[in-house]
């Protein structure tokens, strides 16, 4: 992190579908390379965004070379980790102590029984579950009308929650996301600008997927893929449309990494003209 030059680049980033290169595809690697040499040699702040808990971000790092990341927000929004001095990941409290304060008294435990009545679901691995996030698999073709039987479950319950969808870019299978309707990827994005005093005009942020829609639509400059779902980029174009900004979108023409490399170079993360 530069502590001083708070208007420094910010590329903060999904992986799967996003960063991280697709199966087979050359380009993509040859382009995470360069991407990889750029974020160093102009000093860019690097933060993943990302559905994965801390072990499997830490395990796609070193399958895919990835770059090092200063700053990691993961489980959808609800968990930030700073890295210290040693190399080591800590979970950043104070954002803990934020969702705590915005959820009360959650009973995820006793939403999960209720959703269990829903047969299609399938509770997602327990190392994929968080402080303050249930997941769940569903079929691609369930998931519309089973995301409107948990929001009217949630009514019943009044539960302070949200629900996330999208899907998995290699299985193709529905992931489904309880959270606390304070925690997003945006939320959690915008709450450490504040922390760190890093002005949002210098985050770009780059997404695939419908858990990702938050951060793509919250006025960040933003980075939609090419492999992305045409659903998700018409709704970033019209979000962005109607809140009437001017080049803060950018809807890539190539895939993955590549198109995370385009989307960088067009906002000028590289040259000094982002933010200007």
């Amino acid at each position: 992190m530069n502590k001083e030059g708070y208007s420094a680049p910010i590329l903060a980033t999904d992986l799967d579908g996003t960063l991280i290169p697709l199966p087979d595809d050359l380009h993509n690697v040859r382009d995470l390379r360069a991407l990889r040499r750029k974020l160093v040699e102009h000093q860019v702040t690097l933060i993943y965004v990302t559905g994965r808990h801390l072990r499997s971000i830490r395990q796609a790092i070193t399958e895919h070379e990835l770059p090092e990341p200063d700053w990691i927000i993961a489980d959808v929004g609800t968990t930030i980790y700073a890295r210290d001095a040693t190399g080591a990941w800590n979970v950043v409290e104070g954002y803990a102590t934020h969702l705590e304060a915005t959820v009360a008294e959650l009973e995820l435990t006793g939403i999960r029984d209720r959703l269990s009545e829903l047969s299609a679901l399938k509770m997602q691995e327990a190392e994929k579950q968080g402080r303050f996030k249930l997941s769940y698999y569903c079929s691609r073709q369930n998931m519309a009308g089973l995301v409107a039987q948990m929001h009217a479950l949630l009514e019943r319950l009044q539960a302070p929650c949200a629900i996330t969808q999208s899907v998995d870019p290699y299985s193709g299978e529905g992931l489904i996301d309880i959270l606390p309707r304070a925690a997003s990827k945006a939320a959690a994005l915008q709450w450490w600008a504040g922390a760190m005093q890093r002005e949002t005009e210098s985050i770009v942020f780059a997404g695939d997927s419908g858990n990702d829609l938050p951060a793509l639509t919250a006025g960040f400059r933003s980075i939609v893929v090419a492999n992305a779902d045409p659903d998700l980029v018409g709704s970033v174009t019209r979000s962005h449309a109607a809140a009437g900004w001017q080049n803060r979108l950018f809807v890539a023409r190539q895939s993955a990494t590549s198109g995370v490399l385009q989307g960088c170079d067009w906002f000028g993360m590289f040259d000094g003209t982002l933010g200007h």
